[in-house]
């Protein structure tokens, strides 16, 4: 696994062949009479042929035996995948589930097929639009035996346990904080090594781009460079008991047998591919003077509509970061959403919810259900000094969000047995704080904070005492260069503002 070589950059044109065999690749040409070696050309399709060049994906493969030459598919029985979503009645409430539980592998063997289990999701695949989020759970990895999603891509986040994908393409190790893309129709297996646990966001009828940066700029967020693509990698193994080919069509799982490993490419090009990324290379963004910013901010990968800005889906992370806004409540705000927020913890305690939020669980708030910091975060955060400090250091949260009103499975809300039925309870202690005879003037007191030089804030205590004890008249020039001047009339008129406006209000000196 340490010798695993990748090539960098997102949707790149790739050019890949296994060492073996140099000169693999045709030159000059995709589909020639004969193809080096003797291999068969195969085209594999992530686009329509007449999409624009921006959004067109193929990639050429080169290999010993076409995928074609296999038996008939059969409907397999296997896992717990749905598409389903009306098999029980829709819950709005705000739902958080326990970590999800990994069978023991003397007891229940389950690879990462047979582990897999729908938890929530929207549309539906034959309409190529919707999406589904699974959980997968296994402690064996996959024999003689691979997966390929004729639906959409698969965007894997594994929690517990690291995975060792081999794809038609290469192979990748993908560990815990590192996530991979699998597109559509890529033939991949996974071997585990112990107990395995993760989640996947399953996307109908697009695919995962990099998001539009606006006003940041060229660089940061999720950067080009840091995606890595398989090299090359081929083997030419017969398998006389059987190879399992499963494909995921239409919501259900089907099975065909052929006697050779499917993983026999010794070449391939193209810009359709499957990929990995470093969570922890992720370029963060956040708000250095006040407020705490929405978090699209933390969007690494998204699949877009066909709406301007709306998503069908965000893949979202809550990295470590700086927070050092000041005057502002630094956990997220109180919201209500126009869309669907599922959200999972590979590592750490999440910041709005440090206690029942684990890792290897998960919580959907739907479509408008009101959400946000429970009753000790907000009491915490509201009475904290607020200094230049750390966030989530240690930590990994991250959030499927969807446009999309997502309906829960039944092995979501009861099978599982992970349900956390009391999530509720943890708003319960929200108290009011309203007074409505309130002063501001402690506010004039915390504007003093605006400039941390003493002799600025010497001054503006002098600026306010003066103009409470009604003086009409200040000198900054006495004390401040030209270059402060500016800056502190600009305050001394923000003052001015606030004090009529306490005394217009008639409230008692003592409050």
């Amino acid at each position: 696994m340490l010798g695993l070589k990748y090539m960098s950059g997102f949707g790149n044109e790739h050019v890949s062949e296994d060492p073996r065999c140099p000169g693999a690749l045709p030159e000059g040409q995709n589909n020639p009479q004969v193809c080096p070696y003797g291999l068969y050309a195969e085209q594999l399709s992530g686009s329509a042929f007449t999409c624009p060049r921006p959004t067109n994906r193929r990639s050429w493969l080169y290999r010993i035996l076409p995928s074609v030459c296999h038996k008939p598919f059969q409907p397999l029985q296997e896992g717990h995948l749905t598409h389903s979503w009306d098999e029980v009645e829709p819950d709005p409430n705000q739902l958080r589930w326990k970590p999800f539980e990994i069978p023991k592998a003397p007891q229940n063997k389950l690879d990462f097929v047979s582990g897999l289990h729908t938890l929530c999701g929207a549309g539906e695949p034959r309409g190529r639009h919707g999406i589904a989020v699974h959980i997968f759970v296994c402690n064996t990895s996959m024999l003689d035996r691979c997966l390929y999603n004729s639906d959409g891509d698969f965007l894997i986040v594994p929690q517990q346990g690291k995975l060792l994908i081999t794809t038609e393409f290469g192979k990748m190790l993908v560990e815990p904080n590192e996530i991979c893309v699998i597109q559509q129709g890529m033939r991949f297996s996974v071997e585990v090594f112990g107990e395995t646990r993760g989640y996947i966001l399953e996307v109908y009828g697009a695919h995962f781009e990099l998001p539009d940066l606006g006003p940041i700029g060229a660089n940061g967020l999720a950067n080009p460079r840091d995606f890595l693509v398989p090299v090359a990698w081929y083997e030419d193994r017969q398998v006389p008991g059987g190879y399992t080919v499963i494909s995921k069509y239409q919501g259900k799982l089907f099975a065909a047998q052929q006697d050779f490993s499917p993983f026999n490419v010794v070449a391939w090009h193209g810009n359709y591919t499957p990929y990995k990324y470093n969570l922890e290379n992720f370029m963060v963004i956040n708000s250095v003077a006040f407020d705490h910013a929405d978090p699209s901010i933390f969007t690494v990968l998204t699949a877009k509509s066909t709406r301007p800005g709306v998503a069908i889906a965000d893949f979202v992370i809550f990295p470590p970061r700086w927070g050092v806004a000041n005057n502002t409540f630094r956990p997220p705000y109180y919201h209500r959403n126009c869309m669907s927020e599922f959200m999972g913890l590979i590592k750490g305690h999440y910041e709005a919810k440090e206690e029942g939020f684990q890792p290897g669980g998960a919580s959907l708030h739907s479509m408008m259900t009101p959400h946000g910091p429970d009753a000790d975060c907000f009491e915490k955060a509201s009475k904290a000094k607020l200094e230049p400090e750390r966030v989530a250091e240690g930590t990994m949260a991250f959030m499927f969000e969807s446009s999309l009103s997502m309906a829960v499975t039944k092995w979501g809300l009861k099978t599982s047995n992970r349900l956390d039925k009391n999530y509720y309870k943890c708003w319960e202690p929200l108290k009011s704080h309203f007074n409505p005879n309130r002063s501001q003037v402690p506010f004039l007191r915390r504007v003093l904070l605006w400039h941390t030089e003493d002799i600025a804030q010497t001054t503006c205590a002098g600026i306010i005492q003066k103009k409470c004890s009604g003086a009409s008249s200040l000198n900054f020039s006495s004390a401040f260069p030209d270059t402060q001047q500016s800056l502190l009339r600009e305050k001394h008129d923000y003052y001015c503002a606030l004090y009529t406006t306490v005394k217009r209000r008639k409230i008692p000196k003592h409050q």
